[in-house]
C-alpha cells in the first residue's frame, strides 16, 4: 500500500510541487517556444507602449519562455537578448538551433547510434518533433534523422517528449539492421 501512495505521488503530484508555473498559463517555467512569424518584435516590457530592442525576422526560432504577464511572455533567445514578446507571435512547436562548440558538420542518424544519413552545419534552426534522453528526431526541407542532444539548443538536457512504446520497437528494428549491416562489411 506504501508503494502504491509513493508512486501516487510522484507520477500525479509532481506538477503541484513543480518549481516555477506560469501565472497565466499554468505551465512550465521556463519552457522553450518557437516564433510563429518571420517579423517579431522583443520588446523592453510587456507592452505595445514599451520600444522595440530586438526585431527577429526569422520564424521557427527557439526562445526560452522565463516569466508571464497577461499577453506577454517574456523570454531568452539563443544570444541570451532577453524581452517581452506578445503570445501571439510565438507558438508551442518545438525548434532548436545546431549549436556545437565546434565549427564542424554534425552528424545526423538513421536512428540514434545508427547509420550516418548526413550532416548539418551549425546554426541552422530546425524543427523537433520529439526527444529521447540523449538524442532528438531533428527535420528540415522535409528531411529527418537523429541528432545528438547535446548539439541542439532550444531543448532542456534531461527533456523527452512525444515518445512512445512503438518507437522503442522501431529503434531495436533499425539499430539491428544497422548492426548486421555494419558485419557484413567487415
Amino acid at each position: 500500500m506504501k508503494l502504491i501512495i509513493l508512486i501516487f505521488v510522484i507520477f500525479f503530484l509532481k506538477p503541484i510541487f513543480a518549481n516555477n508555473i506560469g501565472v497565466e498559463t499554468g505551465l512550465e517555467l521556463p519552457r522553450y517556444v518557437s516564433l510563429k512569424s518571420n517579423d517579431s518584435n522583443i520588446r523592453i516590457g510587456p507592452s505595445k507602449n514599451y520600444p522595440i530592442i530586438i526585431k527577429y525576422i526569422v520564424s521557427d526560432l527557439p526562445l526560452i519562455v522565463i516569466d508571464e504577464y497577461e499577453n506577454w511572455r517574456k523570454i531568452i533567445d539563443v544570444d541570451n537578448n532577453s524581452g517581452w514578446i506578445h503570445k501571439s507571435l510565438i507558438k508551442g512547436e518545438r525548434s532548436a538551433i545546431i549549436n556545437a562548440q565546434h565549427k564542424n558538420l554534425i552528424k545526423i542518424y538513421n536512428v540514434n547510434s545508427g547509420k550516418i544519413i548526413g550532416e548539418i552545419a551549425n546554426g541552422t534552426i530546425v524543427i523537433v518533433p520529439k526527444c529521447k534522453l540523449n538524442w532528438c528526431l531533428i527535420s528540415k526541407y522535409n528531411k529527418s534523422g537523429w541528432i545528438k542532444k547535446k548539439y541542439l539548443w532550444g531543448v532542456k538536457k534531461d527533456e523527452k517528449f512525444n515518445i512512445n512504446f512503438l518507437q522503442s520497437l522501431y529503434d531495436f528494428y533499425y539499430q539491428s539492421i544497422n548492426l548486421i549491416d555494419k558485419y557484413l562489411k567487415k
